[in-house]
């Protein structure tokens, strides 16, 4: 029996966030932004997350010019948003100017409406297979009350409340 990571992970639900960039461009400013679930608490003293990238992304390149970053922790009502940036980085621009986001104070890197967000200095690269993990140090961070948070499973967000989790995407069928 062969090794399929992808199956077996698809039941380990993991929350969704979007994680943005700034880079200075000959015109000014240049967002973007990526959908992930990759996101670990490393340590709280100090302050320490990490994130994991696909080494050919271009996201990758413009964040490891910039050095910094943004997470936005994504609540149920935002499926569209997650869908919405993880595709092309055309698309993904397009798809900035239609959310509401303000620049982060500590990075500059757009900060989502949301139920959390994180703000991030680059500390340590190392290269992981395919991938690239990235380990950060929080440089500020902010919460406020919301809806339940997004979470990812079995290739579908789903929404987690006080009774468990329940698909979003689909409608839920009792039986």
């Amino acid at each position: 029996m062969g090794v399929d990571l992808r199956v077996a992970m698809r039941n380990f639900a993991t929350g969704v966030c979007v994680m943005s960039t700034k880079v200075d461009g000959p015109d000014g400013p240049e967002h973007d932004a990526v959908t992930v679930n990759s996101l670990t608490s490393l340590s709280l003293d100090p302050p320490l997350v990490s994130v994991c990238l696909r080494q050919d992304s271009v996201f990758l390149a413009d964040l490891l010019v910039s050095g910094s970053w943004a997470l936005s922790i994504l609540d149920i009502g935002a499926s569209d948003v997650a869908r919405a940036f993880a595709t092309g980085r055309d698309n993904r621009r397009a798809a900035l100017a239609t959310v509401s986001a303000v620049p982060g104070e500590h990075t500059g890197a757009l900060v989502l409406d949301g139920p959390g967000w994180l703000e991030c200095g680059l500390r340590q690269v190392v290269e992981v297979g395919d991938h690239t993990l990235l380990i950060g140090d929080v440089l500020a961070t902010g919460s406020q009350d919301r809806r339940p948070p997004l979470v990812f499973l079995h290739g579908e967000y789903h929404a987690v409340g006080a009774g468990g989790a329940n698909r979003h995407d689909r409608e839920v069928r009792t039986r």
